[in-house]
């Protein structure tokens, strides 16, 4: 199983950029996509991206493309998403999370993954 460790985040006003991470460790973790997810007040967990360790994958939501980059750098077992152009709706906890060992970057739900890590506040003022 992949411990996933997660960090960054914050306050930040809106129009600004904000760096999540999420280290990975544990047995073979690279054959893991990794997604990011995010969940606002009262609203269901809802995707925002997805990539694989060797960057030749990536997929983003309609809502965070062109704004959000994910990453990796194999040699810190650490996935990062990116954020610039932020603005109040991107206000969420937002969780990395990975499913089954080779999976496609274009798995969306939720409920395709099942080893999420702990969530990292983001709040964009207005």
């Amino acid at each position: 199983q992949v411990q996933l460790v997660q960090s960054g985040g914050g306050l930040v006003q809106a129009g600004g950029s904000l760096r999540l991470s999420c280290v990975a460790s544990g047995r073979a973790f690279s054959i893991y996509t990794v997604a990011w997810f995010r969940q606002a007040p009262g609203k269901e967990r809802d995707f925002v991206a997805a990539c694989n360790w060797s960057g030749s994958d990536t997929f983003y939501a309609d809502s965070t493309k062109g704004r959000f980059t994910c990453s990796a750098d194999n040699t810190k077992n650490t996935m990062y998403l990116q954020m610039n152009g932020l603005g109040p709706e991107d206000t969420a906890v937002y969780y990395c999370a990975t499913g089954s060992p080779f999976s496609p970057v274009i798995r969306t739900r939720e409920l395709e993954y099942d080893n999420w890590g702990q969530g990292t506040q983001v709040t964009v003022s207005s």
